[in-house]
Order: structure tokens, then C-alpha cells, then sequence
């Protein structure tokens, strides 16, 4: 069934065409915006677009990564992006032209753009010999070991953990809070290695950095006791892939690309993994497993608990043809 709106359909697709066109956006674009926001209309299928909620456009975006094309094929992470564009412009359209006052969408992020991994992902083996670089006799080697370990255990970003404070790292209960993109904050659990090297640089390295400056408050500084930069960090994962012999070009994002994988290859819940690195979307997290070569429905069959019960349910066929918000639901 095609929703009908309460304010004149063909009317207001011209509107929002002529919108986009003083937006000063392609003609490609606005027919994407056009066509997109009637396909997500039609799957609503309700007759006042005043009804639609915030919780039935995110079950839409849902529904987006279930979806197969006629060729069997998921939506790319592109087409997503641009679907959920074309419905958050279509309701700010809405709120502008006073046909809504407020705005549904306006709260939803689009999905971020994927991001390619590099063509090679560092072995476990290349990793655990880029560990045993820093020279623990030093202090710097052990706070640069306490960083690396970090890296490797919770698949941290680096400007998360240049964020970081002394109050973060709950080291008895091997639990990290990292503040992470969108001020969404996430509790990660960090392994017996990373918890012992950092706790060995708290207690004896980071209180003789910051002798000349006890406010810092800052978990990782440098030997000023200033807080580390990202541009530090870099260089310091650099020196030690070169002193490893790795050939490759390694950047602190490729530890975290190692996290991942490896959670991945040992079985990891998919969701899981998702919430660790704080990826608000699970196409991101896909990327890694198509790095991997593997295939993504398959991954999810064997790793999620839900699809090893072997007892006979009844099956709800996913769909995003039709959606039926509940009045009133937020």
C-alpha cells in the first residue's frame, strides 16, 4: 500500500525538489533526495507524515543493512549514507515549510563513509614483536610500552587515548573509560598485560614527568608532564614498526585494525566488537571483515549466541517494506 500524505504529495515532492535546487545541489542529488525520502514514505505507510516518529525512521535505517537487492546483494555503505541523508534533508524541509514542528530526524546521524582498511592488516605475530620494542629500562620505554600494550588490548583511537585521564583506567577492575566520537562515552575491558604496563608507568614513570606539573590530570603526558599529542604518537608507533623490521607502512590506526581483526578471527560477537571500538554503526565494523576475506553472514551465523540455538523458533522475516510506527513511541 502507498501512503497518502495529509498535505498534497505531488505538491510537496516539487517543493522539496525546488529546496534542494536552491541548496545548490545537483541535479543527480536532488532526484536521489526526491526518490529516497518517497521510498521511505511509502515504507512507513502512514497517512500524515506528523506521525512519524524518530523510533520508526531508526527501524527504517535498520531494516537498510537486512536489505537485499534484486541481484541478492546488500545496499553499499554509500547508498545507506545517502538514504538517511535524503530523510533527515526531507524532514528539515518539513520544519522549515511549518508542515512539522519538530523535527523527527534531527537527533539520527548518518553513517559514516567507509573507510578503506590499508591493503595489508599486520599479523599477530608482527604486532606482538612491535611490543617488544621499547627499551624497558628506560622511563620512555615504559610509557611507551604501557601505550602500545593500550592499543593492542582495547583497540583505542588515538585521540581518544591522548583524552585519557588518571581517573579512566579502573586497573583492578581491568576496565577502561574511553571518551569516544559524539561525546559518547564506553567502558572497555582492558587485558592483564596492558593493565600491568600501565600500572608500572603510573607508579613509576608518569609521577616523575609530572614533577613540575602536578595539576595534570592527563594519564599519558610526555616528559614535560604536558599531555601526548596524537602527531607524537604517530611518530612513536613509526620508530617502533621500524625497529620491529616491519615493511609496511604502520600507523597507530593499524593496531586498532589489528584489535579488531583478531576478535574477529577468534570468534568475537560482531555487536560486541562493535561497541568496543564505539562504532555507531555495524557497516563500519563490516569493513573488517571484509578485510579479512570473509563473509559477513556467515561470521554472524557461527559467532552470534542466538543464531547457535539450535531450537526450532518461529522466524519473523525481516522487512523495510512496510513499517508501522506506533503512535506516540519515542
Amino acid at each position: 500500500m502507498t501512503s497518502t500524505w495529509r498535505v498534497k504529495r505531488p505538491t510537496r515532492r516539487a517543493d522539496f525538489a525546488t529546496w534542494r535546487v536552491l541548496g545548490a545541489h545537483l541535479e543527480a542529488t536532488i532526484k536521489y533526495y526526491t526518490d529516497y525520502s518517497k521510498e521511505f514514505l511509502d515504507a512507513a505507510g502512514v497517512a500524515d507524515v506528523k506521525a512519524i516518529t524518530r523510533a520508526a525512521i531508526e527501524n527504517y535505517i535498520a531494516g537498510l543493512y537486512d536489505h537485499r537487492t534484486k541481484a541478492g546483494k546488500p545496499y553499499s555503505n554509500g547508498t545507506i549514507c545517502l538514504k538517511v541523508r535524503s530523510i533527515k534533508r526531507f524532514f528539515e524541509f518539513l520544519e522549515q515549510s511549518n508542515i512539522i514542528f519538530i523535527d523527527p530526524a534531527e537527533s539520527i546521524k548518518e553513517p559514516q563513509k567507509e573507510k578503506n582498511l590499508p591493503k595489508r592488516v599486520l599479523s599477530r605475530k608482527q604486532i606482538l614483536t612491535l611490543l617488544d620494542q621499547p627499551n624497558l629500562g628506560t622511563r620512555i620505554g615504559i610509557r611507551d610500552r604501557a601505550i602500545l600494550e593500550l592499543f593492542d588490548s582495547s583497540g583505542i583511537r588515538t585521540e581518544e587515548l591522548c583524552r585519557l585521564t588518571i581517573y579512566d583506567a579502573d586497573l583492578t577492575g581491568k576496565v577502561l573509560r574511553i571518551k569516544g566520537k559524539g561525546q559518547k562515552d564506553r567502558a572497555v575491558p582492558i587485558g592483564k598485560h596492558a593493565v600491568k604496563f600501565i600500572r608500572e608507568y603510573v607508579t613509576k614513570v608518569r609521577p616523575h614527568y609530572t614533577k613540575k606539573n602536578r595539576s595534570s590530570r592527563h594519564l599519558f603526558v610526555d616528559i614535560h608532564g604536558k599531555p601526548i599529542g596524537k602527531p607524537a604518537v604517530s611518530v612513536m608507533v613509526r620508530k617502533y614498526a621500524k625497529a620491529a623490521k616491519i615493511k609496511m607502512a604502520v600507523s597507530p590506526h593499524a593496531l586498532r585494525h589489528g584489535f579488531a581483526t583478531t576478535l574477529i578471527k577468534n570468534g568475537a560477537d560482531l555487536m560486541a566488537v562493535q561497541k568496543m571500538l564505539g562504532h555507531a554503526y555495524p557497516s563500519t565494523t563490516q569493513i573488517y571483515i571484509r578485510s579479512l576475506g570473509l563473509d559477513i553472514k556467515s561470521v554472524h551465523q557461527k559467532t552470534h549466541p542466538r543464531e547457535k540455538d539450535k531450537s526450532d523458533r518461529k522466524s519473523i522475516k525481516p522487512s523495510i517494506e512496510r513499517i508501522r510506527p506506533q503512535h506516540g513511541s519515542e
